[in-house]
């Protein structure tokens, strides 16, 4: 498992709300959107590729907490699915109508308060001069 941002309690904290069992998984899958995301980000790190400045590593927590509010209010389980179809049957199969989602295979479907927390800390968009 990579590099996860926030904890649990941060999760609750930002939302106001317990954080759900699965929330270490959540926090997991979303640090790894917001990686996904920062892509051409340059910031510091420590050995462990975690920030080193606070204000980056505020920016970061803030932003996968952000990632998993926005997956539990559009009902993802933090796999991406629940944004791809309006309707999903199980037997026999059935998919209809696909949503708003990224355009490009593996593009992250990035929460918009978390875009804008990593817009704020400087780190979006990344530019390699």
């Amino acid at each position: 498992m990579g590099r996860t941002y926030a904890t649990p309690e941060r999760l609750s904290a930002w939302t106001g709300q317990p954080a759900p069992a699965d929330a270490e998984r959540l926090l997991a899958r979303a640090s790894e959107d917001v990686d996904d995301a920062l892509l051409t980000a340059v910031y510091a790190t420590d050995s462990a590729g975690m920030p080193t400045e606070p204000e980056v590593a505020d920016a970061l927590a803030d932003a996968t907490c952000a990632q998993v509010e926005y997956q539990l209010a559009t009902g993802d389980d933090g796999t991406g699915t629940a944004s791809r179809w309006d309707s999903v049957s199980i037997g026999p199969v059935s998919l209809s109508g696909r949503k708003d989602a990224p355009t490009a295979p593996g593009e992250v479907d990035l929460a918009p308060r978390a875009h804008r927390a990593l817009s704020r800390a400087g780190l979006l968009p990344g530019v390699i001069w």
